[in-house]
């Protein structure tokens, strides 16, 4: 990388905040990443379905990876005149009216506001577990609805309510990730519409006109009080504190950008903006994605589709809990016992063994539910496993099953995605995100949905391209609309024709076993019978 780069005078100091870790990104406004920097933050799982996270280790690792990024040198210091986060989404700060943090961030993952939540949306008719009066509105409104296991934000705001009424009586707002961070940096606290869609308290049908909604707060006892201004994700919502500026080495007047959080920013930055383009995104959990021009809830599937990062459109996205985070765990928790003689095991070593076995891992099928399911089937208790072990199957073959296994469910997920567009069939996909950069799970991710799948180039800082072309926009450098043409295929996978038989038969096993096993996993992991 060179020293000095001068082809543009202006540049983006964009953020890409996952549950991870918080990665810095220098942009230019054509989506071109110059230069990089990173730091881990810890998750913290505890009995019962909690998932946390400090604040206080997101703010130090936006501080130390964006104070390392600057002082590259890449660019001169002057030239970097925005900052624009995307984030996990669906995780909640709870803050006072200084803007301190009360306690730890509730994450996407927790499941503690379940009980809560079931209890807000039920009546005395009930579809599904939600009173037929509150499908109504949720699917006049807002085109979706909160989740019944829990993970939504206005579930984790009834945790806080009923099991931590000292908290909530200290707060002020409830933000979202990406908007505790956006506070941390100008001082202010907003939210913008897309980021506000998943706590089911705005009417989202006139895109012009994105509103909280009295009626639908009310249904859920929340306090208005406590929830932020809204503005759009390409607003300026204030420029950097000074003291943040001296401390990370930019100057004074460096406006701050809405951002959004990552499913709309990774959505942007894939490259995939129009309509029915589609791409499905590896990090921590999977995501199948595209704009489409209408509002719409398929309820039973947890599929809707909500307000974008670009003010003027819709977009649907379907979340399959565990992607990426199987093969932490498979790196972590199995394969570092298995070959540690090299002192480190990384994501590559995973992808040496799975090359080592055919297509089909030799019947051996890779349940990935980890930590439950959200599509196409909402399961809070559903968990993962090794389905027809024998044994000739090693390591290897497992490696292999795990990447096969994640790449099933999103096919499951694809099957509903095209009903809800109206039975298109959604061809090429882009792939985006760390897991991405893997050859053979892009290769297996085209076998088994029968799709070419196209990686953009740089396709793990695919979040963070999102959020510089999302403050590109705003600064009037760029529109949407050309989004595409700023976006470099790297590379293109073609349906291997060989391997359509034996996954076609492994998928339909493999949702047969979600059949089989849903009630054992309900009895062994119901609240009180056992942990996570």
């Amino acid at each position: 990388m060179e020293s000095q780069v001068h082809v543009m005078d202006k540049y983006i100091l964009a953020v890409d905040h996952g549950t991870s870790g918080v990665k810095c990104a220098l942009m230019t406004t054509r989506g071109q990443l110059i230069g990089h920097a990173s730091r881990e933050t810890p998750l913290i799982l505890l009995p019962g379905g909690g998932a946390e996270q400090d604040p206080d280790a997101w703010w130090n690792a936006f501080l130390t990876s964006a104070k390392e990024l600057v002082d590259q040198g890449l660019v001169p210091p002057e030239n970097i005149v925005s900052v624009c986060v995307s984030a996990q989404w669906s995780t909640t700060v709870a803050v006072d009216k200084e803007g301190n943090h009360l306690m730890n961030a509730v994450s996407w993952l927790d499941t503690r506001g379940a009980p809560h939540i079931k209890k807000a949306v039920k009546g005395i008719f009930n579809i599904e577990g939600y009173s037929i009066k509150n499908i109504m509105q949720f699917y006049k409104k807002t085109a979706g609805g909160p989740g019944l296991a829990g993970k939504d934000p206005t579930s984790h705001i009834l945790f806080i309510k009923n099991e931590r009424p000292e908290v909530y009586a200290k707060t002020d707002k409830f933000l979202e990730c990406k908007d505790f961070m956006n506070l941390k940096l100008t001082g202010k606290a907003m939210a913008t519409f897309d980021s506000i869609i998943v706590h089911w308290v705005t009417d989202n049908r006139d895109l012009a006109n994105i509103h909280y909604d009295d009626g639908l707060i009310k249904s859920f006892k929340m306090d208005k009080a406590k929830l932020p201004p809204l503005i759009k994700a390409t607003d300026v919502v204030g420029e950097l504190l000074a003291d943040v500026a001296r401390e990370i080495g930019l100057p004074p007047g460096v406006k701050v950008f809405g951002g959004s959080g990552d499913l709309q920013a990774a959505t942007i930055g894939s490259g995939a903006t129009r309509n029915y383009e589609t791409h499905v995104y590896l990090g921590t959990s999977s995501f199948l994605i595209c704009h489409v021009p209408f509002m719409k809830l398929d309820m039973i599937h947890k599929i809707a589709s909500i307000p974008s990062a670009n003010p003027e459109k819709y977009f649907v996205a379907i979340e399959q809990e565990t992607a990426g985070g199987v093969l932490s765990f498979l790196r972590d928790n199995i394969l570092s016992r298995y070959i540690d003689m090299q002192g480190t095991l990384d994501y590559k070593d995973i992808d040496t063994l799975a090359e080592k076995v055919p297509a089909g891992s030799e019947n051996l099928i890779f349940a990935p539910w980890l930590y439950g399911e959200r599509a196409p089937v909402e399961d809070g208790t559903i968990r993962g496993g090794l389905f027809n072990v024998s044994l000739r199957h090693t390591a290897d073959h497992v490696c292999k099953a795990a990447l096969e296994g994640v790449a099933y469910n999103s096919r499951w997920v694809l099957g509903y995605l095209e009903k809800f567009v109206g039975g298109r069939r959604l061809d090429p996909i882009a792939i985006i995100g760390g897991g991405a950069v893997s050859d053979i799970w892009c290769q297996i991710y085209a076998d088994v949905l029968q799709r070419t799948m196209r990686r953009p180039k740089d396709p793990k800082w695919a979040n963070a391209r999102g959020a510089a072309f999302i403050a590109a926009v705003g600064m009037g450098e760029i529109m949407f609309d050309q989004i595409p043409d700023f976006t470099e295929i790297e590379r293109e996978f073609v349906p291997n024709k060989e391997n359509f038989e034996i996954y076609n038969m492994l998928f339909d096993e493999f949702v047969n076993i979600y059949g089989k096993m849903k009630d054992i996993c309900k009895r062994l992991n119901t609240s009180g019978k056992a942990s996570i």
